[in-house]
């Protein structure tokens, strides 16, 4: 009896962690970020564009989104089968939505800030940002990579 069996590809593979809106808790997510993904055996390119994704959302999240006494929460979806990861960071501020500053908007060469946005757009395949009731948003990354992995 020969008979094909359907192949079954990996699992998704599912992280979430509750984070401080401190300074340690952005490194923490970042650094957390980068050890998953390495457990996961996913491509080191693409580990190497997250750690830097997750280290600006999280950042703004402890900068812009930060509610005294609230967490945020980083979520990571990886999908071997498709060698597409999905980053989520969400925080308390509902009322406070990211934005990249306009091309065309000068930004004064010693400002510090104002740019990370424009390299997360810039490294992902596409972001967004949606609620998180009561009070809070997601912002959400997709990232893939050309040599799926699994």
């Amino acid at each position: 009896m020969n008979q094909a069996f359907p192949q079954v590809s990996a699992p998704e593979r599912m992280f979430t962690q509750l984070l401080s809106s401190t300074r340690r808790g952005a490194r923490l997510a970042r650094l957390l970020s980068v050890t998953e993904l390495r457990f996961w055996d996913a491509p080191q390119d693409l580990t190497e564009r997250a750690e830097f994704v997750v280290g600006e959302l999280a950042s703004n999240a402890v900068l812009h989104g930060r509610v005294p006494g609230r967490s945020f929460r980083l979520t990571l979806v990886f999908d071997p089968a498709a060698g597409r990861l999905r980053i989520e960071v969400t925080d308390a501020r509902g009322d406070r939505y990211p934005r990249i500053p306009a091309m065309d908007a000068e930004l004064d060469a010693l400002h510090c800030g104002g740019r990370g946005l424009s390299l997360v757009a810039a490294l992902v395949d596409h972001w967004d940002t949606a609620p998180y009731p009561p009070s809070g948003k997601t912002v959400r990354a997709v990232l893939s990579t050309s040599t799926p992995n699994g």
